[in-house]
């Protein structure tokens, strides 16, 4: 039987947990979710079950009946939006298969890396793009292996580069980003109207209380405690949620990210990406939402699964963040003294190759395909080595 391809979200190198054969995409702390639905949920049964029906009867024309129905139907529409928010892709940008190759337009590089290279052929550490008349630095990601584009952030616990990126909610369990910050907008203010809601209705229920019984505010909790448990939970729960409302709206006005904002207020530079409030507004609410750069379900042959896979082979490129002990150990004990004075022969005859510049820029051994050779032989050698070290130190002090 011939084994099948993998698809990508079986082999992807993200933190990241799918669902429904790879349509559903979650962060790592996606168990969050269920503690999140049950901050909502919980209230909105209490409310209907204890509060509701002491009031429906306080207003004419199936009003009464109607506030029942309609917290219950807010917050299935919650659930949904919140569903939305963590369960899709925010806007991963897609890691590359080998570092990119250096640039040879130095104008858009970082002239502080330049003038601290000594003739070494790296990457720079950042590139420098024009946005709207103004010059914003874009960093390299040695993760992901590629310069990240403008608002671009690379997230620590989904382990991938997020488009605008705002930040990790944990609450949802997911990164928000270009993709999904819309969806966590209205969760975060639907939540914010329901809390209003019952806080409002719970305070009714009191007055009404008070009238029939002709008591004291305290008295009329004792007699409604599931009332006073709510007034106190959604006034706190308003402030949370109702202050993040505010916040993202200033964000989302003056068309900055969480990020940005916490990373940029001190700079004193004018923001490169506000075109106006109404603009602003318009591109949060009214744009249409970009594709997926990813198709997870998408299978991956030989060649493209081992890009993902967890352990590399020597002759692919690594990221300089991966363990450095991923060579196995049979090919670390299938090099003998001969075959480790030939490696340093070729590492001499690379580096004589490049200070002589008898080597063309453009040959078939390209740059790329040097670097890899060049980085692997010397892990190589230098893993080599130790090991020879160490054994030599153990015949010396077995001989003594």
């Amino acid at each position: 039987m011939t084994a099948t391809n993998p698809r990508l979200y079986q082999v992807w190198k993200g933190s990241n947990r799918f669902f429904l054969g790879g349509h559903l995409i979650f962060g790592p702390d996606f168990r969050s979710l269920f503690l999140t639905v049950c901050l909502i949920v919980v209230p909105v049964i209490l409310f209907c079950a204890f509060i509701s029906q002491r009031i429906v009867n306080e207003f004419p024309h199936h009003l009464g009946h109607l506030i029942v129905v309609l917290p219950a139907v807010f917050t299935a529409y919650i659930i949904i939006i919140l569903f939305l928010t963590s369960g899709i892709d925010p806007g991963i940008v897609p890691r590359n298969q080998n570092p990119p190759e250096p640039d040879d337009d130095v104008s858009c590089i970082s002239v502080d890396w330049v003038e601290s290279q000594s003739g070494a052929q790296s990457l720079p550490p950042t590139k420098e793009v024009i946005i709207n008349g103004m010059v914003v630095r874009v960093k390299y990601c040695q993760t992901c292996m590629l310069y990240r584009p403008p608002r671009c952030s690379h997230c620590s616990i989904c382990n991938n580069c997020v488009e605008r990126f705002d930040h990790h909610c944990p609450w949802v369990g997911q990164c928000i980003g270009k993709r999904n910050y819309r969806f966590f907008f209205m969760f975060v203010f639907s939540t914010t109207v329901l809390c209003l809601y019952v806080f409002a209705f719970c305070w009714v229920n009191i007055r009404n209380i008070r009238e029939a019984y002709h008591c004291s505010v305290y008295k009329a909790f004792m007699k409604s405690p599931v009332s006073g448990i709510l007034i106190l939970y959604t006034f706190i729960a308003s402030w949370f949620v109702g202050g993040l409302t505010a916040f993202h709206l200033y964000l989302i006005f003056t068309n900055q990210t969480t990020y940005e904002n916490f990373r940029y207020h001190y700079d004193g530079k004018r923001n490169p990406y506000n075109v106006g409030w109404a603009r602003n507004f318009r591109e949060v609410f009214f744009s249409k939402i970009p594709t997926s750069k990813n198709n997870f379900r998408a299978k991956v042959n030989g060649d493209s699964s081992s890009i993902f896979s967890a352990s590399m082979s020597v002759g692919q490129p690594m990221s300089p963040e991966m363990p450095k002990t991923s060579l196995g150990m049979g090919k670390r004990q299938a090099v003998d003294a001969e075959e480790f004075e030939d490696i340093h022969n070729q590492i001499e005859s690379v580096g004589h190759l490049e200070r002589c510049g008898t080597q063309s820029r453009h040959t078939s051994w390209d740059r790329k395909s040097h670097w890899e050779m060049k980085h692997d032989m010397h892990r190589l050698v230098a893993e080599f080595g130790m090991e020879r070290g160490a054994g030599d130190a153990e015949r010396n002090h077995g001989s003594h």
